[in-house]
């Protein structure tokens, strides 16, 4: 009788370590994907709460000048901590002539022109308030 036919035997054979070094291999390339998909996505919201900060002070800014802002577009940078953002500003008349439409859109930055939000709002002229 053999030692492995008696239940001796000791050890794992060459083929069941790489199976178990294929496995663990996978195992671990899968969960690195994961956490950097994670670590993006943590960048792009936070890239997107920055955007909204930047169009809420903008529009701050208008209510507290409390003066109607002119008709028209214009683009100015709105950076926010190390983030340089651009917001495209859109002002449009309404139906009553003491309001204005303001539409701040804010882009990443001025060559990729990835595009982070949109806050929209009606401002009153001040002087009537």
């Amino acid at each position: 009788m053999t030692r492995r036919a008696v239940g001796f035997a000791r050890g794992f054979t060459l083929v069941e370590v790489l199976v178990a070094l294929v496995i663990v291999g996978v195992a671990l390339g899968a969960s690195l994907r994961a956490v950097g998909g994670m670590a993006r996505q943590n960048e792009v919201l936070r890239a997107k709460l920055y955007a909204g900060w930047s169009a809420s002070n903008r529009i701050a800014e208008l209510r507290a000048t409390r003066v109607q802002p002119a008709i028209g577009q214009r683009s100015f940078q709105c950076p926010q901590g190390r983030l340089e953002l651009v917001c495209d500003e859109d002002v449009k008349a309404t139906g009553n002539r003491y309001m204005r439409r303001v539409e701040i859109t804010v882009y990443s930055d001025a060559s990729r022109r990835e595009w982070l939000t949109t806050v929209s709002t009606v401002l009153a002229n001040g002087s009537d308030m």
